[in-house]
């Protein structure tokens, strides 16, 4: 089986599904008011590896994505019930809809996931569209004492009532490292300052807005993931991935909420995605350096350049993205796919034995794709390996990487005749062609 750095256990562990070949997976899903830029996307990337890997031990993989249209306020601290919520701040910003600014950049997200070869999940349920099996689990959490109403109409989370908060993050209720929030702050409605929202009353008139027996509101930022993992994939669930700055809090509140409801540890094994830097900076809306996957394209850079720039590094490293590490991913996928090509002209052969199992193997150990380049780039190189299992042999590792290598098979060559440096079937490649 493959091994995977638990953020929660702090080592990579073996991950073996609860269920006899199938693995269950969840993982966070977008906003609904925004284009997801280039840091975003690395994290869904993620999951999509796993999958793929997890698919080449032929385990069925079943994935849930949530989709947040409500809930989200433009208030980060999200305690202020009378705050906006962010898509209808978007709706009036656009003079749209809520549902029409929800649905638009929902089908944008999944126009970016396609043209990066990301699969879609087998669920992806919209919050707006699940309130009842959030209410039910709210229900359930204040029947087993991990949760109260109070008098406005919403109900909070008792966060002395799970023992094991913070073990993802590495934090204490009790003990906030020094300018951490949690969760907001003082709030004379609660119980305890680590306390949070499942559900927040509103006042009438509010938009999005849903009637249940504590009162007239919309769920808490972090109600979504545990009721839509619980509905969809059950109360044992393999993976939960995300970006790494989703630990705490939405992690552990998620976790807190999941466990008090099932009684049990539900998640097996967390996942987490580094930060993406853009010239050296986080990429943030809020630092003004935000790149979307339009602007990739709109430079003449194939969107899948991108993958294979997330893929030179580990997914639990952080990546320094620059226009010029795009253009040279860009540079490396277009030889390939000539490469592979002209290898397709010759007679097929098998696979390399050795090289497949080399990349096999590196994907197994924590997902280490930049070693599964590199064995690529070597068997490119390898002048002793004929060309139909060079061809074999890179086919087979696209069904991993994903990178569309055989596209230009049967096609007219494009461009000027390969130089005297570069690859050529029987002749390896000088070190100075490579990309």
């Amino acid at each position: 089986m493959f091994r995977l750095y638990d953020t929660r256990h702090r080592q990579v562990r073996q991950v073996v599904p609860a269920r006899s070949r199938q693995l269950r997976m969840y993982t966070c899903g977008p906003a609904g008011c925004r284009f997801a830029h280039v840091g975003d996307l690395r994290s869904y990337l993620l999951s999509d590896l796993i999958r793929r890997n997890a698919e080449r031990h032929r385990l069925t993989v079943i994935v849930c994505q949530n989709i947040t249209d409500v809930g989200q306020l433009a208030d980060d601290s999200q305690i202020d019930p009378g705050g906006e919520d962010k898509i209808l701040a978007q709706a009036r910003a656009e003079g749209k809809t809520a549902l029409q600014i929800a649905r638009f950049y929902q089908e944008a997200f999944r126009a970016d996931c396609a043209a990066l070869n990301i699969r879609p999940p087998d669920y992806s349920p919209r919050a707006s569209e699940s309130i009842g099996a959030m209410t039910d689990m709210i229900t359930r959490l204040i029947a087993g004492g991990h949760a109260y109403p109070v008098p406005d109409g919403s109900v909070y989370f008792d966060a002395r009532s799970f023992p094991g908060y913070g073990e993802i993050f590495g934090t204490r209720l009790d003990d906030p490292r020094p300018g951490q929030r949690l969760h907001g702050g003082a709030d004379a409605s609660k119980r305890f300052h680590g306390d949070w929202p499942l559900w927040k009353g509103a006042a009438a008139g509010r938009e999005l807005t849903w009637a249940t027996p504590w009162g007239t509101g919309f769920p808490g930022p972090h109600t979504e993931c545990s009721a839509m993992s619980l509905h969809y994939l059950g109360e044992t669930i393999d993976l939960h991935t995300g970006g790494i700055d989703l630990r705490f809090p939405h992690h552990e509140d998620v976790r807190a909420q999941s466990d008090s409801a099932a009684g049990h540890e539900v998640v097996r094994h967390w996942v987490h995605g580094e930060q993406l830097l853009f010239d050296g900076r986080k990429m943030a809306r809020s630092a003004g350096n935000v790149v979307l996957l339009s602007e990739v394209t709109e430079r003449g850079l194939d969107p899948l350049a991108l993958r294979l720039a997330f893929l030179e590094h580990r997914y639990r490293q952080q990546l320094n993205l620059t226009w010029d590490t795009l253009a040279a991913a860009d540079r490396t996928l277009r030889r390939w796919r000539e490469r592979v090509a002209e290898w397709a002209t010759w007679p097929s052969k098998p696979m390399c034995a050795q090289y497949t199992a080399d990349i096999a193997a590196a994907m197994d150990d924590d997902l280490d794709t930049p070693t599964a380049l590199r064995t690529l780039r070597a068997l490119e190189r390898d002048g002793q390996i004929p060309p139909g299992s060079k061809f074999e042999t890179f086919a087979h590792a696209d069904q991993l990487l994903a990178l569309d290598l055989a596209r230009d098979i049967g096609r007219p060559k494009a461009g000027p005749a390969l130089s005297a440096g570069s690859v050529t079937p029987d002749r390896p490649a000088s070190a100075g062609s490579r990309a």
